[in-house]
């Protein structure tokens, strides 16, 4: 058995299943299970091994929530056209963060 699979299944629970589910966790499923993640983590509790699958897995949904959030801002449109004549083209604004 390899360590991936030895792991309990609190500590992989991404919200989704490896079984050919083709629909990723939302930004909301992920940023709740990164907040279980942070209180496990400052808790103590974890031994090592543990410790480190929970921040592994950490990365994983950060890195996938700012996916998530560059290909939500892409699909940021702004409404330009006149009567009847609506059209859509990029928002050009400002990026998250941007002062």
């Amino acid at each position: 058995m390899t360590r991936e699979q030895n792991r309990s299944p609190d500590l992989t629970d991404t919200g989704a299943s490896d079984t050919g589910a083709s629909e990723e966790p939302s930004l909301e499923t992920r940023l709740r299970r990164l907040d279980e993640i942070v209180a496990q983590l400052e808790g103590g509790e974890a031994e090592l091994e543990a410790g480190l699958a929970l921040f592994e897995e950490g990365v994983r949904h950060i890195r996938e929530a700012e996916a998530l959030l560059a290909r939500a801002e892409l699909r940021v449109e702004e409404l330009v056209g006149g009567e009847g004549d609506t059209r859509t083209r990029r928002f050009e604004g400002e990026g998250i963060g941007d002062a």
